[in-house]
């Protein structure tokens, strides 16, 4: 593989997912619109229904929107991993993903561009929604997003690999949104996106905190958490990065026509 070709193929599928999200505004507005909604109305309507005392110590309404601020950058970026793959699959069905795929360049580099391109558009989007909150007065320490930025790319790698490899397992687009409830719901409320972990622990729910500890998006919210404010999580960063390789390697595996799950499904 010579450089040249390496960087041609980088640019032509990054070129291509970014001319495709160009022409498809409402992704961009749905991307910007979920998070939106939990930064204004989940934070407010969680104080007024469970009071003050249910997340001390955020006793206020902007401490608590500051709170969740991390798992929902998290959650734009698992959403856009997810497109990602709902993209993958089309693709698949399309025709797209074989001459892709043929291409004479290694397998894992083309998944490789696709996993950038992808994550490419998740940081624009998490950048997008963090000018949101900007707007909203939510106060992010402003070097606080040149230190996430790293972190952000990383996460986002992490989710897309994970959308990745679950456009491996899907079979038709009618299948994507059930496979999506197992995967995007699970990870969101079982982690510490809107609530600390420790509440989860001090209310009894053992094996719900115990699933949350091993959950790798919690470790994604916590590691953007720490970075906005110029901290670092070794441990949710270790985490991270080995959920990325995990995830990514078996991606690779499944694409492969000779041993992956794309062998066996056409048998």
């Amino acid at each position: 593989m010579k450089p040249a070709h390496a960087a041609q193929a980088a640019i032509a599928l990054g070129s291509r997912e970014v001319v495709k999200f160009v022409h498809q505004t409402g992704r961009l507005l749905s991307a910007l619109v979920r998070p939106a909604l939990w930064l204004i109305v989940f934070a407010a309507g969680f104080q007024n229904v469970f009071g003050v005392a249910v997340i001390p110590p955020y006793e206020t309404y902007i401490e608590y929107q500051v709170y969740i601020v991390p798992g929902l950058l998290a959650m734009v970026l698992l959403f856009n991993g997810m497109q990602s793959s709902l993209a993958m699959v089309y693709d698949r069905e399309m025709g797209l993903m074989r001459l892709l795929l043929t291409a004479p360049l290694p397998r894992w580099y083309l998944l490789l561009c696709k996993l950038g391109a992808g994550t490419l558009l998740s940081t624009l989007q998490a950048y997008a929604f963090l000018l949101l909150c900007a707007a909203f007065q939510v106060d992010i320490p402003w070097l606080g997003w040149l230190y996430a930025l790293p972190v952000i790319i990383l996460c986002g790698m992490m989710l897309g690999a994970l959308g990745l490899l679950l456009s491996v397992t899907i079979k038709q687009l009618e299948n994507f949104a059930g496979t999506m409830n197992f995967v995007i719901f699970p990870m969101f409320f079982i982690s510490s996106a809107l609530y600390p972990l420790w509440k989860l622990q001090e209310a009894g729910a053992e094996w719900v905190y115990q699933l949350a500890r091993f959950n790798p998006f919690t470790h994604a919210v916590e590691l953007i958490r720490f970075s906005l404010y110029g901290q670092f999580n070794p441990v949710s960063l270790a985490v991270v990065a080995a959920s990325l390789c995990v995830f990514f390697a078996l991606a690779v595996y499944g694409y492969d026509p000779q041993r992956g799950l794309v062998s066996r499904k056409g048998r």
